[in-house]
């Protein structure tokens, strides 16, 4: 990618859900924040089953985003991996324990903002992949 190549912030949410898809990321949601603050565009949140897994999907979405050449302007709560907090200034990404998830149920703060489907995020991406694995039963 070239340095003049502006990436937008739907792309940046696209290649953090296959990222956090890839390593099996748990009840994904996409939130557009666009018309309720200026503190980021979208927020997206994931749940992962352990620190390792929380972990894992925080590097996998650093590591494919730095492939765009995106680099994030901080990092919060990668030692502890209770919820660890990926900014990308427009785009900020919530990895989260279940427990962590559950008590600051961030989806009911934000509950004015609009879901984007985590799926059309996923569509393109590991097409072929995905149908192997769940097989559309109307084809």
């Amino acid at each position: 990618m070239k340095k003049t190549d502006v990436v937008t912030a739907e792309e940046k949410l696209r290649v953090i859900a296959n990222a956090a898809d890839s390593v099996k990321a748990e009840e994904m949601v996409a939130l557009d924040l666009r018309d309720l603050t200026i503190i980021a565009d979208y927020f997206f949140i994931c749940t992962g089953k352990s620190s390792i897994q929380i972990r894992a999907i925080a590097d996998k979405v650093e590591e494919k985003m730095e492939e765009r050449g995106l680099r994030k302007l901080r990092v919060e709560g990668y030692q502890e991996a209770t919820w660890i907090l990926l900014d990308y200034g427009d785009v900020v990404a919530h990895i989260m324990a279940a427990e962590q998830r559950a008590f600051y149920d961030i989806e009911s703060f934000w509950s004015a903002a609009p879901r984007i489907s985590v799926e059309r995020l996923l569509e393109g991406q590991h097409e072929s992949q995905r149908r192997t694995q769940h097989p559309d039963p109307v084809e």
